[in-house]
Order: C-alpha cells, then structure tokens, then sequence
C-alpha cells in the first residue's frame, strides 16, 4: 500500500524554490504532484514523490539546505487546529504524545520513538517511504520542525545537546549550526535529536488545558482509523528500532500496545505478517545505506540486525540476486 501525506507537508516548498529560481510548477508536475492540490489541506500525496521533489530540486538549485530552509518557514498554524493542540500542551513529552496520537494529520509517513537514558533523551525519527530513494531533504525538514516545536514549547533559547542525521554532511554546514546551535552529526545510525531529559517535563507557561480539549474535540473526527494503518505502524517501529537492535515481534507489540499474538493475527487479517514486514524495511533500508557508499557493508548489516556481515550477505543475495557490493557497483556513482 501506497504511504500518503497531506499536502501540508510541503508547506514553504513554493517560497523556497522561488527564492533559489527554480520553477516549482514544472517540478511537481514532473515528479506527479498536482499542484492545484498544496492548497488543498486533505490533498494527499504519496511520500515517495514528496521526497523525489526535495531532493531534485534540492539538486536542480545547489541547494543541499532545501529542506531546512522550508522548516525554517514553518508556523505553528501551517497545522491548523493540530498547531494549537501542541502549543498549549502542558509540556514537551505530552506534545510529542499528541504527535503519536494525531500522526495522521501531521504526516502519516513519519515513525517517531523517545528513547531515555540516564540525564539524555534521544527523540528518533524515521520516514516510510515506499521506495529506496534518497530523502535527506524530507529528512531536515521533518528534524527541522521538531526542533520549531521544542522551542515554541520550551523558549527560543532552548537547543538540544546534539542533531543527527543518517545521510552525509553538505560541504556547507553554515545554516545547520545557525539552525540548531549545537553539534550536527553526519553518518549516524539514526534521525533524531538528543537532548536533557529534564526539557521533555519543564512546564509549558503558555500550556491552556481548556485550548488542548477544544482542539480535541475538532481533531478527533478527523483522525478516523485508516484502513491498513496497522501494517504502516509496524513498518514505522521496525525502522526505529532495527539500528537499536530492538526490531522483534515482541519490542514492536509492546510500543503498540499488543500483545505478540494479537499484532500477529491483526496482521493476518490485513494479508500480511510481522517477518514479511521485517524483511521488506530491511531490503529497502539496505538499498538505501548501500546507495551511501560512506557506509562500510559491516555497518550496514549491524543497522540491520544482523549479527554477522555474511548473514547479511546470504539475505541479501537472497533478496537481489547478487552480493551487496556487487548492487553497489551497479547503482552508480555515490550519493
């Protein structure tokens, strides 16, 4: 099934590639979005073209900070009714439960996980998407906003402790140290920012619980449960937590709510089970680590849960036909 996203999730791409010259109209038409259509809040696009347009015009307008750059446009009322749920939540932790809770209106291709530890908190995030494409851009923009709700929760001075990011770094790094005000680091194993575990319960002085269930009481009509939506959750944990070697039926029912039995026989009903769905992020992530020949193949199948690169190699060929490094040969130049 097709992942789809509101057109919403494009909000600023317009203003963005004016300013680099580009003509928007042309792209979208060329990676087969209507763009009558980004006025359009319900319009839904499939996250797999939304991500094909930032990154070529990304390319097109030598423009490595695309994604960024719309981030930085983002208001809180580019959401709505949802930008009022999350501005008035008591504190960080219960925005980003809302996030979970009302993911469908936000972005529905987009996984996110709070991992604690000690006096940190890592807050992952990852994107489904249906194809092995690149999606830096989709990326920064998705940390990019993150980032504009911690500080429209916490105050402008707040920065997290660290940025991440899988893919590699730019040549210019100027507009991320401006953006975030922290270390940035290039090639990690995950998406996501860290930050004190204090900042996710520091009250919000502009929290209004009346605001919070009136915006509520609009949203939850609009949040029907979407059919397949199951298969797409499970999809989303597993791409969260393979890298932390937590991607087991088990680790994946519990951040549901499941128990292993129930996750299993729901999925039956909706025509697939939890080692198909494993294996299918599994090839897709793997074409897109291979595609960064930065990454070594041990890593990768450790990124994939593979205790041993010849594991990873014997799945490989037995999903490709050929040895990853082979695929990588062929694939082209490196991204």
């Amino acid at each position: 099934m097709t992942t789809m996203v509101r057109a919403t999730t494009l909000t600023g791409y317009l203003r963005v590639a004016h300013r680099h010259g580009l003509d928007p109209l042309a792209v979208l038409a060329e990676v087969g979005i209507d763009p009558a259509g980004l006025g359009t809040p319900d319009f839904r696009i499939p996250i797999s073209a939304a991500c094909r347009l930032l990154e070529l015009s990304a390319a097109r307008a030598q423009c490595p900070t695309l994604g960024l750059e719309m981030a930085q446009l983002r208001q809180k009322s580019d959401v709505g009714v949802l930008g009022i749920l999350l501005a008035h939540q008591r504190t960080l932790r219960a925005a980003l439960y809302a996030i979970v809770q009302y993911r469908s209106l936000l972005n529905e291709a987009l996984g996110v996980h709070i991992e604690s530890s000690d006096q940190l908190v890592t807050i992952r995030e990852a994107l489904v998407a249906d194809d092995a494409g690149p999606s830096a851009q989709a990326m920064e923009l998705a940390i990019g906003v993150l980032t504009k709700l911690c500080r429209g929760l916490l105050g402008p001075r707040w920065k997290p402790r660290q940025v991440h990011f899988t893919h590699a770094a730019p040549a210019e790094r100027h507009l991320h140290r401006a953006f975030f005000d922290c270390p940035v680091s290039f090639g990690s194993d995950f998406n996501g920012i860290v930050c004190a575990a204090a900042d996710l319960d520091t009250p919000n002085p502009a929290a209004d619980p009346e605001l919070v269930h009136y915006a509520e009481t609009l949203m939850r009509p609009l949040n029907p449960f979407l059919p397949g939506s199951l298969t797409l959750e499970v999809r989303k944990m597993i791409y969260l937590l393979l890298p932390m070697e937590q991607a087991s039926i088990g680790a994946v029912a519990s951040k549901l709510n499941l128990s292993s039995r129930t996750l299993q026989r729901q999925l039956a009903e909706q025509g697939t089970d939890f080692s198909s769905l494993l294996g299918d992020v599994r090839h897709e992530l793997a074409l897109r680590y291979l595609s960064n020949r930065r990454y070594p193949v041990g890593r990768i199948a450790a990124l994939l849960g593979f205790g041993r690169q010849a594991s990873f190699t014997r799945w490989f060929i037995g999903r490709c036909g050929m040895p990853p490094r082979a695929w990588r040969r062929r694939a082209g130049p490196p991204l």
